[in-house]
């Protein structure tokens, strides 16, 4: 027998123990009191070997038990923090043959008062047990379990519950995103929920996943922006500032930037464009650091970033020739192959001159430590962004560059919808060339716009800028990323 089994059996052989003392493990609710930290904040300032009268009722996780004669020290923690109970005999009388059946790993509900040990630390002397929730199975080894990563995010529940900087980096990711949320609502933007399911995917450049509606008898796909283009639709309606947060599906390659589902957050603000949207997107972003990092500087991917400093303006065409000698303009798909090969980046081959030409820039910015925002982008790789009147080539976008990467895509809505009609023909094109990632033509929405869409400003940032700021693949910022199944 394996020793984890062996554990396995003498911990149902306690259970039964416990049972026959009259006693359920398993009870319906404990009225926990009191938490953890809150014990911590109100007696933080008793003296050594000092009792308080206080009653205490607290519950929590067993960590560790530290076995004295007929007494003993046994550390549990709640959601907050930690701190040590002390069992004697003589205080808990017929329920110390309860104690005697407790493993690390049990939940038990205690009561007590708070008092100081001759070394200061702060305890509980136990009055009074109950057993919550009896453990069969051993808690990792603290110094030895749980380093493979691959272990780690598939038992995610026992990663958090052993690593307290896990835990503190989902506290800071909730934190957030819900800076962000009051962020936008302080704005005057109101949240929206727009459809995860569709009949044809827009509002990025993406492959989707394809699933089949029973009921309806038809196939849908699972969305590939934040409702991007349903958004939009709300602002045809008269809704002027809207924002969503919510899951997206992307079924492409995974790595330390990219995964197949994540949350994003898209804004659309009527009456806006691409200049103010900068302007927010840069007070956001300096809010966001402060809320979960407590300070504008960070180092994350070997780069020292520092948001309050001035942003650049890095211009799309200057930068790739300033970078690659290559004239996006001028040049030709067999030139940017030759370059491409050249410079080691993958491609492919029936990616046309636009989609070449995007790889270059993804080569480019991996040298820019930013803060500061990419302008001046082609038309024909934004379908969705309005023209510049100056240069109709050129779109009224802007991309966050943080740390060589792009975190968080706007720009000045296209509300012209016979632009929009003719982009998403050219989109339909590619798509039957084999460009999986082409637009699909939306006839609903165009439609939509015929009705009249006001100027307008749209913005989306994934929680990739969440990993980022923790500096750590955005696989290991999820609570629980998609495994493969174990093989048995």
């Amino acid at each position: 027998m394996k020793p984890e089994d062996l554990l396995v059996k003498e911990r149902i052989e306690k259970l039964n123990q416990i049972k026959k003392l009259g006693v359920n493990p398993y009870p319906s609710q404990f009225k926990k009191k009191d938490n953890i930290s809150g014990i911590i904040k109100n007696f933080s300032k008793l003296k050594n070997e000092e009792y308080s009268k206080a009653k205490i009722k607290t519950a929590g996780k067993i960590l560790a038990i530290r076995e004295m004669g007929k007494a003993s020290f046994v550390d549990i923690q709640d959601q907050d923090a930690k701190i040590q109970c002390f069992f004697r005999e003589d205080e808990i009388k017929e329920k110390y043959n309860l104690y005697k059946l407790l493993d690390i790993g049990d939940i038990i509900g205690v009561e007590g008062s708070p008092f100081r040990t001759k070394r200061g630390e702060l305890s509980i002397l136990i009055k009074d047990l109950l057993i919550l929730t009896k453990s069969l199975k051993p808690l990792p080894d603290k110094w030895h379990g749980l380093k493979d990563t691959e272990e780690r995010l598939r038992k995610r529940y026992l990663d958090i519950l052993t690593n307290p900087e896990v835990k503190e980096m989902f506290i800071k990711k909730a934190k957030f995103w819900n800076t962000i949320r009051s962020f936008l609502m302080n704005k005057g933007f109101l949240e929206v929920e727009t459809p995860i399911l569709e009949n044809s995917t827009g509002g990025a450049a993406a492959t989707p996943f394809k699933t089949h509606h029973n009921t309806l008898d038809i196939d849908v796909f699972l969305r590939i922006s934040c409702g991007e283009l349903w958004q939009k639709k709300l602002l045809v309606s008269g809704f002027e500032k809207i924002f969503e947060i919510g899951r997206i599906f992307r079924n492409e390659g995974m790595d330390s930037e990219h995964l197949q589902d994540y949350s994003q957050m898209e804004f659309y603000w009527a009456y806006a464009d691409f200049k103010d949207g900068m302007e927010l997107v840069q007070e956001m972003y300096k809010l966001i650091a402060k809320e979960v990092l407590g300070s504008l500087k960070f180092k994350t991917r070997c780069f020292d970033v520092d948001l309050g400093k001035k942003w650049e303006l890095y211009d799309y065409e200057k930068l790739i020739k300033e970078k690659t000698s290559i004239n996006i303009y001028k040049t030709n798909a067999a030139d940017i192959r030759k370059k491409l090969d050249f410079l080691k980046m993958e491609y492919e081959k029936k990616a046309d001159k636009w989609r070449l030409i995007d790889l270059l820039w993804k080569y480019c910015r991996k040298s820019l430590a930013g803060p500061g925002f990419l302008i001046n982008q082609p038309v024909e790789i934004s379908p969705l962004a309005k023209r510049q009147e100056k240069n109709n080539k050129k779109v009224e976008q802007f991309q966050v560059i943080i740390a060589g990467t792009e975190l968080g895509n706007g720009y000045s809505e296209l509300n012209d919808p016979l632009d929009q009609e003719k982009r998403f023909q050219e989109q339909k094109k590619l798509k039957e060339t084999g460009d999986k990632e082409a637009h699909e033509f939306d006839e609903t929405f165009v439609e939509a716009l015929k009705y009249g869409m006001p100027p307008a400003c749209g913005f989306g940032v994934s929680e990739r800028f969440f990993a980022y700021l923790m500096d750590k693949p955005v696989r290991e910022c999820v609570i629980f990323p998609l495994m493969k199944p174990e093989k048995p």
